[in-house]
């Protein structure tokens, strides 16, 4: 029977003696979820060491359960508490396995350490020599085609299906069987090896790239020594409870001793300069050269069958932590491909990084084989996840693209009808079928739109299958599925098409590697129909480009984030969904867990690690003239509410030091509002007193602005001649600056929220899922509220701005001794409901003016108190 793991008091790993209480309450919280086997939703605030408590948490888990698997291995092979067995034959049964234990462990962390001695060389080689551009050695578009020779795109009927990823080629799947295959003429069984890990998702990689610098704080060289501890072993072999913990070591080193491995997209890992500048697409270039035959292939691939390189390489990414960057770096040196190498070192890993699309798509999963059975999920940033969730599940067609492969599918058939087969022929017509039926649904209604005024129709997917016609209505979409992926007739009939697009044009035009097949769109949508639940809804819209008016965009979307998360859930052994900000929590538990029972979901909300002085929150519902402020919709262009709003943040300029930032709902309020202070010389006094930015709607221009603005904020103190009190920065809730920023210190002493960013209810998607939340609460029952309590609609309309304002809250407070003031412009704030879903963090510290006078005195009183 498996002991169970009693939480620690103590966690020895951790690099700061002591650590604050709330960090030892999150590594028990966490510690303990893991070994009950229960979902946790964690809220720690930025500043608290939340990913140094994390993985402190989860690593001395994963420690203490590799000790009880051993000691249950040793345990089961002396027989257990069987009657009869001789003292002597449990030692002799014992000390065998320990030596054999030891002995592989011995061997596994050799050759971990050859591979760091191979890794140095190379690097001092490296440093040695001037790099050369290898030898470009795949051919050119036009040497790979040949006029007459057309068997290349016939389909590729004897393959198996491809369990993997969405579009692999029967080269990869090769690669990855001879990549995966165990090569057991080198190490034995240690190239087996598999163990329980942690799979550690985030949003981005540049979030995901500060984990491995928090690892290597750890103190996790910490092993017990199979030699000094016979009789703790014994005791354990024999069932005796002990917490494994608490066994003294006699081999600590600091440092990291986890087996970790940074997994990312091609665009990130792939070293072939070549490809990346020809390649329309990478994924799909990529999968090109791996279809192609010795001399052509890739050079950053070992050849077919000689898996020798790829496993030295495996061994030098486990050998130490490297972040996606150093992990592109050492597959330089090794000239062997980092994004097939660390795929290939998820097995044995214990640590796997990884953003969120490679966690949540299960064909990204299965791609990597990833396999999450008793694994422990821990994602952070995870107030993106309901949105993401949303958006991984969506696909989008547009007519353009389902034309162009109804056209090329129609010719394809045409020229090889004699040399395909039956059964090719038949998923082929049937494939025809669907797209000319769907094409022909979309002509129709564009062309009855136009003339009307709603651009817009949703539907469900019964709907639009009842829309197509009962031909194609009558398709099992499933098996065309699968026969496009088993086929790979998609690349097949845009090779063809591109090479009698060569022919029509002479070879004038040489096209560039990896276009993404047409006919990929459409099986992407395909696949979307075949879910079968009601959760998923249709949209046609009529949208407009630069080059077309009219255009028409077939989009799928899924109302229900819970859906493709399930089988996450029903497979890890434990999942934790961490961030600085996770209120309100019962929104993430209805839309992410609505089927699990209460007993399974636990929550950890820890306040901030800062003095509450340090801290002050005022909810503003009084300007200057005693008015009150609420900026709804259609107070966002009224030109008395923003002239009082330019009076009011005038006024803020005066007192607030060094940095401020002022959120608005929207890029359209906040340009509103500009062109209007521009015309009445608000923004001119705006200037006398801070120097002025704004959040800018390009991505490539915000490091620009932040760089000048940090600049700006920080040397007001330093140069109070000029007369300008720092930088006042404009920016928008829910854009580049409201989250993932680090707006420390000087960098933002005073942070104002103005209005409540709800969404556009125009929208017909999102009508769509607020009207299904509401039926699924109707389907449970929930017919009666109580007085003044909100329908699920309306709740996750809520629930949906306040997760949004409160990643802007969290911008300001980012350490122990930071301090700040936050400003919620909008009586709104006030209100319960609303004050109930800011962080808890905030908890009693807020305070509501009775008028803009008291929040001047206040705002006054606790700068004040801070300059002293």
């Amino acid at each position: 029977m498996d002991l169970h793991l009693p939480t620690p008091d103590k966690f020895p790993a951790f690099p700061y003696d002591p650590p604050y209480d709330i960090q030892v309450a999150l590594m028990r919280h966490l510690y303990r979820s893991i070994e009950d086997k229960k979902v946790a939703i964690v809220e720690s605030p930025t500043g608290t060491g939340k990913t140094l408590s994390l993985l402190c948490a989860a690593l001395t888990w994963l420690s203490d359960e590799k000790e009880r698997s051993r000691k249950g291995k040793m345990r089961e092979a002396a027989g257990g508490d069987e009657v009869g067995a001789k003292d002597w034959v449990i030692q002799q049964t014992l000390d065998r396995m320990r030596r054999e234990m030891e002995a592989e462990e011995v061997e596994y962390e050799e050759r971990l350490t050859q591979a760091r001695k191979r890794e140095e060389v190379m690097r001092r080689a490296a440093k040695g020599r001037v790099t050369k551009r290898s030898k470009v050695t795949q051919s050119k578009a036009d040497d790979r085609v040949k006029v007459d020779d057309d068997d290349q795109f016939l389909p590729e009927v004897d393959q198996e299906p491809d369990e993997g990823e969405m579009h692999i080629s029967p080269a990869l799947r090769a690669l990855m069987a001879k990549v995966d295959k165990t090569s057991t003429s080198r190490t034995g069984d240690a190239e087996e090896i598999v163990c329980t890990k942690i799979y550690y998702a985030s949003r981005t990689h540049s979030q995901l790239s500060q984990v491995l610098p928090e690892l290597s704080k750890l103190k996790l060289k910490a092993k017990i020594s199979v030699r000094d501890h016979h009789d703790h072993d014994n005791r354990q072999a024999l069932g005796q409870k002990r917490p494994l913990h608490e066994y003294p070591s006699s081999n600590v080193e600091n440092g990291p001793s986890t087996r970790a491995v940074s997994l990312g997209s091609r665009k990130q890992l792939c070293i072939n300069d070549e490809l990346r500048h020809r390649a329309l697409d990478l994924d799909e270039a990529c999968r090109e050269l791996l279809g192609e035959k010795a001399g052509k292939r890739c050079q950053y691939l070992p050849p077919m069958g000689e898996d020798e390189k790829m496993l030295d390489f495996r061994d030098q990414i486990l050998a130490s932590p490297k972040d996606i960057e150093d992990l592109a770096e050492a597959g330089r040196l090794a000239h062997t491909c980092p994004y097939f190498g660390s795929r290939r070192a998820i097995p044995q890993a214990e640590l796997v990084t990884l953003p969120y699309n490679l966690l949540l798509q299960k064909s990204a999963r299965e791609a990597l084989g990833i396999d999450l059975k008793d694994q422990i999920v821990l994602i952070d940033e995870a107030h993106n996840l309901i949105p993401t969730l949303l958006s991984l599940s969506s696909t989008r067609l547009t007519y353009n693209t389902l034309s162009t492969s109804f056209h090329q599918v129609c010719t394809y058939v045409a020229r090889f009808k004699t040399r395909l087969s039956p059964s090719n022929m038949l998923h082929l017509k049937r494939l025809v079928v669907f797209l000319n039926a769907l094409k022909k649904s979309v002509e129709e209604w564009r062309d009855a739109r136009v003339k009307e005024k709603e651009k817009t129709e949703v539907m469900t997917v019964a709907q639009l299958m009842e829309r197509l016609g009962t031909k194609a209505a009558g398709i099992n979409m499933l098996e065309i599925e699968a026969y496009l992926k088993k086929s790979k007739v998609a690349r097949k009939i845009a090779g063809y098409s591109e090479k009698q697009a060569e022919q029509e044009n002479a070879g004038k035009k040489q096209s560039r590697r990896g276009a993404i097949p047409p006919l990929h769109a459409v099986e992407d949508f395909m696949i979307s129909l075949t879910n079968a639940n009601t959760d998923g809804r249709v949209t046609f819209a009529l949208v407009s480009s630069p080059d077309q008016q009219n255009a028409v965009e077939i989009k799928y979307q899924q109302l229900n984030p819970s859906t493709n998360f399930a089988e996450i859930v029903e497979e890890a052994r434990s999942v934790v969904l961490a961030g600085g900000t996770m209120s309100p929590i019962s929104d993430v538990i209805n839309q992410l867990f609505p089927s699990l029972s209460e007993d399974k979901v636990t929550s950890f909300s820890c306040g901030h690690i800062i003095p509450e002085e340090n801290l002050q929150t005022l909810v503003i519902s009084k300007g200057p003239t005693g008015g009150l402020l609420e900026f709804k919709a259609d107070k966002q262009s009224d030109p008395t509410a923003i002239a009082q709003l330019g009076q009011i943040l005038l006024n803020f300029t005066n007192i607030i030091p060094n940095g401020m930032i002022v959120f608005f709902p929207s890029y359209k309020f906040l340009n509103t509002a500009k062109a209007m202070w521009q015309k009445a010389g608000t923004l001119g006094k705006f200037g006398v007193k801070k120097e002025v930015f704004f959040e800018p709607e390009e991505s490539a221009q915000v490091e620009t602005i932040l760089q000048h603005y940090g600049l700006a904020a920080t040397k007001a103190s330093e140069a109070p001649a000029e007369g300008k009190k720092g930088a006042l920065l404009f920016a928008v809730i829910g854009a580049k600056l409201s989250e993932g920023l680090n707006f420390a210190d000087d960098l933002a002493r005073g942070v104002v929220i103005v209005g409540l960013p709800f969404a556009n209810l125009g929208s017909p998607e999102l009508k769509e899922r607020l009207k299904y939340v509401k039926h699924l609460e109707e389907q449970r029952g929930v017919v009666n509220r109580e007085k003044g309590q909100k329908d699920a609609a309306a709740e996750l309309y809520e629930n949906m701005c306040m997760n949004a304002v409160n990643q802007s809250i969290g911008r300001a407070i980012r350490h122990r001794n930071d301090w700040a003031s936050l400003l919620l412009l909008d009586r709104r704030y006030a209100t319960t409901s609303i004050r109930n879903k800011l962080p808890k963090w905030i908890g009693s510290k807020l305070l509501v003016t009775e008028s803009f006078g008291q929040t001047v005195k206040e705002m006054g009183s606790f700068y004040r108190r801070k300059k002293a």
